[in-house]
């Protein structure tokens, strides 16, 4: 195997040092020197002098947990070529397991040019990353404490959430905050009740009349305020995210689309929010050139099956494991996309369903929502929903090959003769 580079270094990252071997041809020797810098900003200015002054061209890293990131902002800046390699990617054969080997393995690759570099966003998009998967978190910790106010209702035998689907809407909420007062009479929380509210009069009584403690009161006090907490935390981040998004406007070259513009336009997309679009962007980016096709963003995303075939069978394999924030978003806005009636996203749910259970087809709605994003971004198009019978209006030809398969799988032999069209 030909040599591409012969001045490279690898760098095995770790919370405190950073092992880096410089790999260095000297006619047809090979010559290697390894060292350990401290993963402080004084240590890592030191390890980006040694590599300029060992004229590396190519330096490459493995992306470990978050330790990699301010090992990359700070080489970013050096005079070489500095590549994040995913891990998977780049597993040595088991056995002498040591930092210094990695080092020197992630330098051979490098040499022979068998790293592909992963995906780094820029800062600004790094940092509109960060807001959103926060936000996504605080919001998780929001739904574990309707859960946990739910628990203690339940406790004390009431059943709001029987007959309020919201229980921290307007009227749950008015409920919930009366028995913090210490209004006990089920009669009294019910007349709270909205008039949205489509549960009878004695249905609300019969729900509401438990046995409420002071302890359940103050177990119901200490949980709303830490959901009032986590709500404006999420409003905070909000108007974050919204200042991110204008400067990263500000920073867009002289004829790139408005990064506004483009989740504006992502938003068109059937079970696509307001909120969803800046993390879907924050998570691709908005350059789709570093996927070749739709396929290689889903194979990235890890919203395609995994390769497991033997002796010419292929077996069932579950997803690849791809960037999960990004994953559970796009599953999130498939559910919600589904809803959408007389939408294709809707029908291509319904039609798979049946075959492949409701978890396989949502996934491929959420692989199907990512790929109508990447087509967008990349040609700047507007979102054309197929609609629900696109389907039924495959061609002739589609649909008789896919009744002779399956007639074949019952056994039978089909011979296809069209239909004389009268004169």
């Amino acid at each position: 195997m030909d040599i591409l580079h012969e001045q490279v270094a690898g760098l095995d990252v770790h919370k405190n040092t950073v092992v880096a071997c410089v790999r260095m041809m000297t006619g047809k020797e090979t010559a290697r020197e390894c060292r350990t810098f401290a993963t402080t900003t004084d240590g890592l200015l030191a390890l980006r002098a040694w590599l300029s002054e060992s004229r590396c061209t190519h330096v490459a890293m493995e992306a470990t947990g978050v330790y990699w990131t301010p090992v990359w902002r700070i080489l970013n800046a050096g005079d070489f070529e500095l590549t994040v390699a995913n891990a998977a990617h780049i597993k040595n054969v088991p056995g002498r397991k040591t930092d210094m080997n990695d080092a020197m393995w992630l330098a051979d690759l490098v040499a022979f040019g068998l790293i592909k570099a992963s995906f780094v966003p820029t800062e600004p998009m790094h940092e509109l990353r960060s807001l959103t998967r926060t936000r996504k978190q605080l919001v998780r910790e929001q739904t574990r404490h309707v859960q946990r106010i739910q628990k203690t209702l339940a406790e004390a035998n009431i059943r709001l959430d029987s007959v309020i689907s919201d229980v921290m809407g307007a009227s749950g909420r008015r409920i919930i905050e009366a028995m913090i007062a210490g209004v006990r009479q089920p009669h009294k929380l019910a007349d709270l009740a909205g008039k949205q509210i489509k549960a009878t009069p004695k249905e609300l009584y019969d729900a509401l009349h438990g046995r409420l403690t002071d302890h359940h009161r103050f177990l119901l006090e200490l949980h709303l305020r830490q959901w009032d907490g986590l709500d404006a935390s999420i409003r905070t981040i909000d108007l974050e995210i919204d200042q991110r998004i204008r400067g990263i406007d500000e920073q867009r070259r002289a004829g790139e689309p408005p990064f506004r513009a483009l989740i504006e336009n992502a938003d068109t997309v059937p079970g696509v929010s307001a909120v969803s679009a800046p993390a879907i962007l924050s998570e691709i980016g908005t350059d789709m050139s570093r996927f070749p096709t739709a396929g290689h963003l889903l194979a990235w995303a890890g919203m395609c099956p995994e390769q497991n075939e033997s002796a010419g069978r292929r077996k069932s394999s579950r997803l690849r494991k791809g960037a999960p924030w990004l994953k559970t978003m796009l599953v999130q806005c498939a559910w919600a996309a589904v809803r959408k009636k007389g939408s294709y996203y809707q029908a291509q749910f319904v039609r798979l369903r049946h075959r492949r259970g409701p978890q396989k087809a949502i996934c491929a709605v959420a692989a199907s929502i990512l790929t109508a994003i990447y087509h967008m971004l990349k040609n700047g198009t507007e979102h054309h929903d197929l609609g629900a019978n696109h389907f039924d209006r495959r061609s002739t030809e589609v649909k008789a090959k896919s009744l002779v398969a399956r007639l074949k799988k019952l056994g039978f032999t089909v011979q296809l003769q069209p239909t004389p069209k009268a004169a």
